[in-house]
């Protein structure tokens, strides 16, 4: 709890103040007064109310308008005469303007840095100044606008965000990891006109601003000065806010109209909403209360807000607190956001807060919700006005009269010795005396700032100043001891000595302030900032961590043992923030800020004794001697027994906190307790890790408690370990201090009432600012003696530890009843089951024992630690284990049977679904026994048991029961209204009911019992409800009306009976259709009465076949001789057919030629030899499908493989001699004969699918089986089927094959193209080829290299001949001449080829005689030459025409399809990369 301490300003008491305005930096205030007498005036005053002197800021007329430089002590100050001064309280200089304003000056601004400074007025001048460092204005503005109105306010635009771009810590860290962008923005280089090339850096200004005027115009003006407006508001504006996040500029006018517009990066306005606010002030207040949150004040009793971002609305009252009137009004309003606290004046002179503080987890609730009201701080007089400001965030009030300036301080609060001192407000102290529940109320002189009391004596302070009084010894009176003056913070009391922290000492001083001992402290060893006593033992902490402990028995204060600076062996140490030691100075224990000025989760315990430091970390819930990582604890839990598991709960219980306070008992030396924190950081971490299922309307886990009581054991032998945790009641502030068997605490504010009935094991007579509560271990035992304490003591630290003889030793001498029960109650938080067992044996707690015997069974220790809670009434601490383990349904069973049926319903629809509809059952059966039949109704109607259960409850109430009945629409229900109806004879009622339930066999056999079968029938027509149908026909069977009943019979589907009657009467004519739309059964059934019947066998065959009984239509087919039917059902026999019948069905299909099906018949009665000898004798055509029925299943027992395998093949053979060659190489493939596969598949002639099974195969042989068929095919001109040829006789590694191929490529190349060059060098691949081919006949081998080098030793010569005639003609000519003297030349080269050449030479030199005798030698050599396959036959006209002979039948040159290059083009495929490209 906090309270204000407020500071009446020292103004003018004659006049009013109009206005005060905070420095944003140190505490300074600006008051703005009038008076007539003496005009106006603007003081500053700074934190503790003290007025600066020498403001020289007085003039005879009122100042309008006060704005603060946004970075130092600059004031500037505009009058109602249009002045416009300028206070610079840091130099302490008066600067006035130009008197260019006329009129009253209504708004002034500071740009974000303080670099302009805008002025306007009443006459609706603008004005823009520029400041300089001292925030004096140049002479003449920079610019000067004149707007049509009055100016009422001003708002400048935020600072825009940093550009992250221009981060220049990053931009270092990436430039000097080489990043050139990030370089380049430091190139700081001056380029033309002396201009900087670099980016800029720092922190931005904004020069732009708003102005709203008194006739509605909002105005813009721009970094460059230029004014526009950019829209018209529907009234005088009032308000400007801008919201910053969505870049929105909010207007309210004075008739409460909202107005929301985006401003672009120009200025310019589009209007997003406008919307008229409820209700209507004098002088309303609108501030913003938190991101996207308007707060309104219009002088009512509550606050109105508005969150703009969830679009949500709700109000802030000032209901829930004592300290406010009903009629009260809140008439202004400020937000802090930094304390997160919306404050508000009253026309009372309260100022009401309301703190933020949203839910814990992420609990969804009302906006209310999230603000919870403060106790009030009060002034004198209504208040006009109220201001948070300056850095240490005071509120400044004023009420017109008077202005006073609150300052937030926390409660002070002490307590020693069954006595307790709490402040509740700047001055007033609330005493309690619980040796005699005696209770006090102190006013002190000075305002309290801080208290430390003893059984005796009471010390308060204000930091100068030191007032001390002492208790009678009957507690009933308190005087004054004594006052001093000193500059402490810190005191403390012991007997008759004040002990005091002052400037690197303490000061240990009498009541009246004389100095008795100094205990001095070095620079090294810092200053004193925290003390305290405990018994006789003074401990003192200091600023570096250095602690001393103090024996204060003797005289004077002597040192207890050697020092210890706990900052040289504290991690991360960054001050102390409170230390405490035990009753007999043995241990200390130290609160700690870390060095990022956090508090340490650790608290830290330093043994005076061993000298030793060890900690309990609140983050974990462990000491240090089990502070293990989070993978090692979770290793060790695997194996552990209950106490360790119970350790291991507990610890989680508490983990996630840092603690707040920390209190030594007074008489025992081990106990400590703490009070601890959530930590909101860990908090979220663990949220993450365990994803929480929602409920679409709330969470049902209301989240961790906030704040936790821990009670700890600590010793040198065990470490420090947990004895208690229980979260801090609601009902209290904080806690003030242990003292066993008591807890004890301050109360919050609200609840400062006399009556405590509500707070549990707490005094009935507690007193208003303080309660007490019992300590877990001694409720019922606050009063036994000191031994039965000291007992329980020992038994809760034995068994914190494990100990358990010890334990029981410790309390054996105890006999009391409520002492065991104590102890099961101890058992629920250590979760020591097999103690809670011996407890309760000896309470004589049978119900317990057993139920605890029964829960053993659950898997989860915190469940059967549950029950033990249950029966020993602990309702909280077993619903806190069951949600814990998250074993909601027995958390649904526990809210059952404490009847909170409210917390069971929620528990079941969130978790525990599978039990809602028993949960929902339960709850009505409970509200039945209360006798709230209405509210157990729709309970049953969701357990859906409703069907039942309300009938039976409403029994004895019929008319209800109808009416229940008749206003639902269940059809269960108004049958069974219907049934009871008929049972009292109500048959018209009864009749009804059936109808609107559509219970139509009820409604026919009702009629029928009237007598009415007109009615009936009709029904049954109408409904073609099957049993009403089959009760009608059996009534029309039993009055003889026959057609009738078959006519009802076959609506019911009822077939049999309605064969039966046919055949009983003789009605053959409906037998047949009734058979056959009936089941198998009847159509048997009317089968075997054709069969029995002359004449009527084809029907009995059908039957016997529809029905499935092959076997007997078959039977009866053969001795009827029906071939159409025996043709039919054979169709549809399969595998599953009687082997016989599939005999004797083939052979009839043979005798009648009809070998196909007989085949067929065969291949399923897996005669598969037989078929397939019919199949070749009869040409029987094989198709796929006959081919798989063929074809024995691989899982068919009585065919071994190799048979499969022969029958496969046998199918393929037939499949080749029908000439079916794919599918006999499907066959031949199944039975893994891929030769015979390759074959079938040549002779089918299907290239593509030969390349495709060649490469699947992958053998040798396939592989050259289908080269050698690509060779039969005009590979010529498929580039594609030569690649496959080279390909598969590669891979066949038939490399003699391949040379082959490459010399019939050669030859093709040589015949069809004369092109040499690749015929060579396809001969060099046949020769590579062929020199790595392995034959069996060497010689044969050797043969065949020979005439391949000489082939080709051939062509080269004549390819080099050919070339020569480029460069040495002659040359050309005399090879050429040589070639044709070669005895084989023809082995190689065509004569004609090598004749050409020389033919083509001579003509294109003329020598035309030559050229002739060139063509006749070659005519003599090759006999019936043609010439025009060699020569071009133009050439050989040019040189018969040159020598003027006749051609004669040369002329018929163009033969055999031989064409000239006019002709057309013979187009040659690219095959290069077939050959290579080697020569040889």
């Amino acid at each position: 709890m906090a309270v204000y301490f407020d500071h009446r300003l020292n103004t003018d008491r004659s006049g009013i103040n109009v206005d005060t305005q905070w420095y944003d930096g140190s505490p300074i205030l600006a008051v703005n007064t009038y008076s007539d007498e003496t005009g106006g005036s603007v003081n500053l005053f700074l934190d503790e109310g003290e007025k600066l002197m020498n403001v020289p800021l007085t003039r005879t007329c009122q100042a309008t308008a006060i704005a603060w430089h946004p970075t130092k002590k600059i004031l500037a100050v505009g009058w109602d005469n249009g002045e416009l001064l300028i206070w610079n309280e840091h130099d302490h200089e008066l600067h006035e303007s130009l008197p260019l304003h006329k009129t009253s000056i209504t708004v002034l601004g500071w740009s974000s840095a303080g670099t302009r400074l805008s002025s306007g007025d009443k006459s609706g001048v603008l004005m823009v100044w520029k400041a300089d460092a001292k925030g004096r204005l140049q002479q003449n503005p920079l610019h000067q606008h004149h707007i049509q109105e009055p100016l009422r306010i001003m708002l400048y635009r935020p600072v825009p965000p940093p550009d992250p771009n221009n981060d220049i810590a990053q931009l270092a860290r990436a430039a000097v990891s080489g990043d050139e962008s990030a370089l380049d923005m430091f190139n700081w280089k001056r380029g033309k006109n002396n201009a900087r090339g670099g980016a800029s850096f720092g922190a931005q200004e904004s020069l732009t601003f708003f102005v709203g005027g008194a006739t509605g115009g909002v105005y813009f003006v721009n970094d460059a000065g230029q004014c526009t407006q950019i829209f018209n508001a529907d009234g005088p504006v009032m308000t400007l806010l801008h919201y910053d996040e969505k870049n929105l500029l909010i207007t309210v006018t004075e008739n409460m109209l909202l107005t929301q517009h985006f401003i672009t990066p120009e200025g310019e306005a589009r209007e997003v909403l406008k919307v008229k606010m409820s209700g209507r002030g004098e002088q309303p207040t609108i501030v913003w209360a938190g991101a996207g949150i308007l707060a309104t004040a219009l002088g009512e009793g509550v606050v109105r807000m508005w969150d703009l971002e969830h679009e949500d609305n709700f109000i802030l009252s000032l209901e829930g607190h004592s300290s406010y009137d009903h009629n009260e009004t809140i008439s202004c309003i400020s937000y802090s956001p930094e304390k997160g606290t919306l404050a508000g004046g009253t026309n009372m002179g309260n100022v009401a807060l309301w703190k933020y503080s949203p839910p814990l987890g992420g609990k969804v609730v009302d906006g209310e919700m999230k603000w919870k009201l403060q106790a009030p701080a009060t002034v004198e007089g209504p208040i006009k006005q109220i201001r948070w400001g300056s850095s240490k965030h005071l509120l400044s009030v004023n009420t017109i009269a008077n202005v006073f300036m609150l300052n937030e301080q926390v409660m002070s609060a002490g307590f020693k010795e069954q006595t307790a001192v709490v402040q509740y407000g700047p001055s007033s102290l609330s005493i309690e005396m619980f040796s005699n529940m005696d209770h006090h109320d102190l006013k002190t002189d000075v305002q309290v700032k801080g208290i430390f009391t003893t059984k005796d004596a009471l010390a308060v302070w204000n930091g100068r100043r030191v007032m001390t009084y002492e208790y009678s010894s009957d507690k009933t009176t308190i005087k004054a001891a004594g006052t001093f003056t000193t500059e402490t913070m810190n005191v403390c009391l012991y007997e008759q000595n004040v002990y005091c922290i002052e400037s690197m000492k303490v000061q240990v001083r009498t009541h009246q302030g004389t100095v008795k001992q100094t205990i001095n402290f070095s620079e090294p060893e810092g200053q004193p900032v925290s003390i305290d006593v405990c018994g006789t033992y003074l401990v003192i902490g200091t600023s570096i961590g250095l602690v001393r402990v103090y024996d204060l028995s003797r005289r004077e204060a002597k040192p207890h043992s050697q020092p210890r600076n706990l900052g040289e062996i504290i991690p991360g140490f960054g001050s102390i923030i409170s230390c405490k030691c035990n009753c007999n100075g043995s241990r200390v224990s130290v609160l700690i800020k870390s060095t990022q000025g956090t508090t340490d989760p650790k608290l830290y315990f330093w043994d005076t004794e061993v000298d030793q430091v060890s900690y309990f970390n609140f983050e974990t819930g462990r000491g240090e001697q089990d502070d293990f990582p989070p993978e090692q604890i979770e290793g060790i839990e695997g194996d552990t027994n209950d106490a360790e598991r119970g350790k291991t709960q507990a610890a989680k219980d508490i983990a996630g906190r840092s603690p707040m306070t920390h209190y030594w008992d007074a008489h025992d030396p081990k106990l400590v307790v703490c009070e601890a924190k959530i930590m909101i950081d860990a908090f979220n971490k663990k949220e993450k890790e365990e994803k929480k299922s929602v409920s679409l309307s709330k969470t049902m886990d209301d989240g961790p408690v906030e704040v936790m009581i821990v009670s700890l054991f600590s010793t040198p032998e065990n470490g420090i370990l947990i004895q208690d945790s229980f979260p801090l009641p609601d009902q209290f502030q904080t806690l003030l201090g242990i003292e066993v068997p008591y807890h004890y605490f301050v109360k919050k504010s609200e609840n400062t009432s006399d009556d405590d009935g509500d707070i549990p094991r707490t005094e009935s007579s507690s007193p208003r600012m303080v309660a007490r509560r019992t300590m877990r271990d001694f409720v019922g035992l606050e009063d036994s003696d000191k031994n039965t304490k000291d007992a329980m003591l020992n038994f809760s630290y034995y068994l914190t530890i494990g100990n358990m003889d010890e334990a029981f030793k410790s309390i054996k001498l105890i006999k009391s009843e409520s002492v065991w029960e104590n102890m099961a109650k101890m058992c629920v938080k250590s979760r020591r089951l097999d103690v809670a067992s011996v407890c309760l044996g000896n309470m004589g707690h049978a119900r317990g024992a057993r139920a605890l015997r029964e829960a053993m069974k659950e898997p989860e220790l915190d469940a059967k630690v549950a029950v033990l809670a249950m029966q020993l009434g602990l309702k909280e601490d077993a619903e806190r284990l069951l949600k814990n383990c998250k074993r909601y349904d027995l958390l649904n069973e526990f809210y059952q049977s404490v009847g909170e049926w409210k917390k069971a319903l929620e528990t079941a629809e969130m978790y525990d679904r599978i039990h809602l509809r028993t949960t929902y059952y339960n709850f009505a059966k409970h509200l039945e026994m209360k006798g709230d039949y209405s509210e157990a109704i729709p309970n049953y109607e969701k357990s859906d048991t409703h069907r039942f259960e309300v009938p039976r409850m409403l029994f004895d109430e019929p008319e209800a029961l109808e009416h229940y009945i008749s206003l639902h629409k269940d059809k269960a229900l108004h049958k069974w209204w219907a049934q009871y109806m008929e049972s009292t004879g109500d048959m018209e009622t009864a009749l009804q009911y059936y109808e609107n339930a559509q219970d139509y066999l009820s409604l026919v056999r009702v009629y029928c019992y009237c007598g009415q079968m007109d009615k009936a029938s009709e029904i049954c027509n109408n409904t073609g409800d099957r049993a009403a149908c089959y009760h009608l026909g059996r009534q029309y069977e039993n009055q003889d009306q026959i057609k009738e009943a078959i006519h009802f019979f076959t609506r019911a589907q009822a077939y049999f009976n309605a064969i039966r009657l046919c055949k009983e009467h003789g009605m053959e004519d409906q037998l047949m259709n009734l058979a056959l739309m009936g089941r198998p059964e009847d159509m048997i059934e009317a089968a075997r009465y054709y069969e029995q019947k002359p004449g009527a066998q084809d029907k009995a065959v059908m039957l016997y076949h529809k029905a499935g009984n092959f076997s007997k239509a078959l039977d009866l087919s053969f001795r009827a001789r029906q071939f159409g039917a025996l043709q039919l059902i054979s169709g549809e026999l399969d595998e599953r057919a009687d082997p016989e019948l599939l005999k004797r069905c083939g052979d009839f299909f043979m005798e009648n030629g009809q070998y196909d099906k007989a085949v067929d018949l065969l291949a399923i009665g897996r005669k598969y030899w037989e078929a397939l000898k019919i199949c070749m004798d009869q040409t029987v055509e094989i198709n796929e499908d006959l081919a798989e029925k063929l074809t024995p299943s691989k899982d068919d027992a009585g065919i071994d493989t190799m048979e499969r395998v022969k029958i496969l093949e046998a199918i393929a053979e037939v499949c080749m001699h029908q000439g079916e060659y794919h599918l006999a190489t499907k066959k031949f493939t199944q039975a893994g004969n891929k030769i015979k596969a390759m074959k079938a598949l040549l002779k089918s002639g299907d290239t593509e699918k030969i390349c495709f099974f060649a490469n699947v195969s992958r053998q040798k042989e396939i592989y050259i089986m289908a080269a050698n068929y690509l060779q039969s095919l005009d590979w010529r001109k498929d580039p594609e089927i030569m690649k496959n040829i080279i390909g598969f006789y590669t891979k066949g590694r038939a490399l003699d094959s391949l040379a082959g191929f490459y010399d019939a490529c050669a030859q093709v190349e040589i015949d069809e193209y004369q092109d040499y060059d690749k015929a060579l060098r396809a001969l060099g691949e046949a020769y590579k080829c062929l020199t790595k081919a392995k034959m069996n006949d060497e010689m044969l081998l050797e043969e065949r290299l020979a005439q391949l080098k000489n082939k080709m030793a051939l062509i080269k010569k004549f390819v080099t001949a050919r070339r020569a005639f480029e460069e040495n003609p002659e040359e050309g000519i005399k090879q050429c001449q040589i070639l044709l003297e070669e005895p084989d030349l023809e082995s190689g080269v065509r004569v004609g080829d090598v004749y050409g050449v020389m033919i083509e030479y001579y003509a294109r030199r003329d020598r035309w005689k030559a050229a002739h005798a060139a063509i006749e030698e070659m005519k003599s050599r090759v006999s019936n030459v043609n010439i025009g396959y060699y020569v071009n036959m133009r050439t050989v006209e040019a040189v018969y025409r040159a020598l003027d002979i006749p051609m004669g039948d040369m002329s018929r040159g163009k033969m055999n399809g031989v064409m000239d290059e006019e002709d057309g083009e013979i187009v040659e495929e690219e095959v290069d990369n077939i050959y290579g490209h080697d020569e040889v």
